[in-house]
Order: structure tokens, then C-alpha cells, then sequence
């Protein structure tokens, strides 16, 4: 099973921004070079071929050569129904063959190309996915957010770039609000299905230090987590689940998996019952939360010392406030009164416990 391991992100300058515009620049450029190769492939085989074809044809024909660097330009005369300079239409027929079919094939050429450039032009998507994805090849040791453009991926995403981190996006959608903000915030993001192994390789998975599954359907994230883990052994997946048996089935296979309904139950617990319990934290076999309370007059808090209170009742006093003066780790022997706010570190279980003591006097 993977184990936690802090990773530190590296730091930026001007000549990696540079670098990497440069490569992805390159790589954009190969992108276009597979929409429009065919139509420059074939100008070059139209104009180089058939200009040296036409040379050796007018020597045979004429026993005049034609000097090699002038026959492709008299190529592209003939495309574009300029004539060859100071020459009619010659009588042989093997020259005239090409003064009709080279113009046919330049609107061949030009059809092809024209379409390929129509279509980019119009689909500006298509062109701004391919820039996208040329930008996201260029990041190393960053953060993939699977489920960006949801409310949760958008915030774990301002939460990952606080911390240090270049975050590149995936989803299959982003609506046009939160494509500006994530274009504001410097974040490629790939559109595609993460669950294919496509996807995740154009998100730079081989060179991401972690991926974050967020979207908001259990088994997308479920298949995606898999897919991840199965294209690279070592990354530290962080998967949020909505089920709790989807996440113990991931348990053994990712770093950390998140039940949002697990985190959310003893938060509205806790709020229904009037104190504030944090959401828990798995250590060993273990789970503990950390809990805040206002002391009332006549309960198990009032008036004990914090070194008294911690053993005899196995918790953690982290922070003392007394008429609004926090103090972290207070010392043993300060005096918890009523009126005091505390904030407590212990088991789950335990914490739960405490809270429900909390209200009942004597």
C-alpha cells in the first residue's frame, strides 16, 4: 500500500517560464503540422517532383535541360495559371500534359489545406485544447485535478496552488466562468475522459507528483483512481467518494480517499448540538477529530487544571482561550473556568463523547 510522503514543490523562475513556452510551443507546432502535413507533403512532392519530371521530359523532348533550381518555380507558375515566363503553350504533347494537370492538382492542394484551416479557424476549441495540452506536456512534479471545473475541483485546485504547486486540469467539460478563472490562475487544463490512459498521459501522470480524483461521480472516480494506478505505481492519488463501500474497496490501492458524507456527518452533528467538531483524521487504526467548546458553568470542564482534565479524561487541550486571549498548548497547571472556549484533540469516538459531557452538569 502507498505510503505518505511530503513532497516539495519546486520553485520557478523566468528561465523555466521560458523553457517551457519554448517547449510547448514545439509541441503545438508538431499539432499543427499533423492537421496540415498532407497538403504540404503534397505541394512539395507537386513542385520538387514535378518540376525535376518536367526537366527530364523537356530534355528528351527538346534536348534542352532545364536548370534544376528553376523547375519547381515553374511548377508553381503552372499551378497558379501564370504560364512559364517567355513560353507559350508548347506543341509537344508530353509538356502540355503538365500546363493542364498541375492547376488540378494545386485545387486539389488548396481544397485540402483550405478545409484543414477552415475547420481550426472555426473550431477555435479544437485549436485551444491542442495549446492546452501542449502547455500541460511541459510541467513536471505538479498536481493533476480530475473534476476541475466542479465546485470542489476548482477549490482544491486554489487550496493546491497556495501551497506551491502547478496544477494541471482534467474534465470533460468547463463551462465558460470557470475557464477564465482558470486561465487567470495559469492552469492547463486537458478536456477529455480521465478514464482513458490517453487522457491521464497528456495530463503528464508519468511526471506528477500527485492526482486528485474529485468529480462527483463515485464510479468515475472509482475507474479513474484505477486507470492511475495501474499506468504508474509510485504517484500518490487522492480520491474523494461519496460511498463508503467504493471507499474501502480504493483503500488498499490509493494514498487517501475521501467520504464526503463521512467528513460531513459529525461536522452537522456537531452543529446541531451546538459545538464544532473538525473533520476526522486517520492515523494507524485510529481516528481522531478535534472538537471546540464553550464551558458551562457546572460541567466536567469547569474549574479543572488542563493537566488534571488531559489524563484523567484522555485528550488533548491544544488551545485556552480565556475572555477572548487564545493561548496554544496551554500550560498544566492554567485553570479552565466557565465562560472559557477550549479546543480538544482525541479520538473520534472519544471526542464525540466529551461533547455530548460537555452539556450535562455536575
Amino acid at each position: 500500500m502507498p505510503t505518505n510522503r511530503l513532497v516539495i514543490p519546486r520553485a520557478r523562475n523566468r528561465r523555466t517560464a521560458l523553457s517551457r513556452l519554448m517547449r510547448a510551443l514545439g509541441r503545438y507546432i508538431v499539432t499543427l503540422w499533423r492537421e496540415f502535413n498532407a497538403a504540404i507533403i503534397g505541394f512539395l512532392i507537386a513542385t520538387i517532383g514535378g518540376g525535376l519530371l518536367y526537366s527530364e521530359v523537356h530534355r528528351l523532348v527538346r534536348d534542352e535541360p532545364i536548370p534544376l533550381v528553376d523547375a519547381p518555380y515553374m511548377m508553381v507558375q503552372l499551378m497558379t495559371l501564370q504560364g512559364i515566363a517567355e513560353e507559350r503553350v508548347p506543341a509537344e504533347p508530353e509538356l502540355v500534359l503538365f500546363w493542364y494537370v498541375m492547376p488540378l492538382i494545386f485545387i486539389v492542394l488548396v481544397g485540402r489545406g483550405a478545409a484543414d484551416f477552415v475547420r481550426l479557424f472555426f473550431n477555435l476549441g479544437e485549436n485551444v485544447a491542442a495549446w492546452e495540452e501542449a502547455v500541460a506536456s511541459t510541467y513536471r512534479n505538479h498536481v493533476i485535478v480530475v473534476g476541475i471545473g466542479g465546485h470542489v475541483g476548482l477549490r482544491v485546485t486554489r487550496q493546491v496552488i497556495a501551497l506551491g504547486y502547478e496544477v494541471v486540469g482534467v474534465d470533460v467539460k468547463i463551462v465558460s466562468e470557470r475557464g477564465s478563472e482558470l486561465r487567470k490562475l495559469g492552469v492547463p487544463v486537458v478536456t477529455a475522459d480521465a478514464r482513458q490512459m490517453e487522457t491521464l498521459e497528456n495530463a503528464g501522470i508519468e511526471r506528477a507528483a500527485a492526482i486528485v480524483i474529485c468529480t462527483s461521480n463515485d464510479q468515475t472516480n472509482f475507474e479513474t483512481a484505477m486507470r492511475a494506478r495501474g499506468m504508474r505505481k509510485d504517484v500518490r492519488i487522492v480520491v474523494r467518494q461519496w460511498d463508503s463501500q467504493f471507499a474501502e474497496h480504493l483503500q488498499q490501492f490509493v494514498d487517501s480517499v475521501f467520504s464526503v458524507s463521512d467528513i460531513a456527518a459529525p461536522v452537522f452533528a456537531g452543529a446541531a448540538a451546538g459545538v464544532e467538531i473538525a473533520p476526522s483524521l486517520h492515523v494507524g487504526n485510529d481516528d481522531y477529530s478535534m472538537v471546540r467548546i464553550q464551558v458551562e458553568p457546572g460541567t466536567f470542564l469547569d474549574g479543572g487544571t488542563v493537566e488534571q482534565l488531559q489524563n484523567q479524561y484522555e485528550m488533548d487541550i491544544v488551545l485556552h482561550a480565556h475572555n477572548g486571549s487564545p493561548v496554544v498548548h496551554p500550560d498544566g497547571d492554567t485553570v479552565v473556568r466557565a465562560g472559557d472556549t477550549v479546543i480538544i484533540f482525541a479520538r473520534h469516538a472519544h471526542v464525540t463523547a466529551l461533547s455530548a459531557k460537555a452539556r450535562r452538569k455536575g
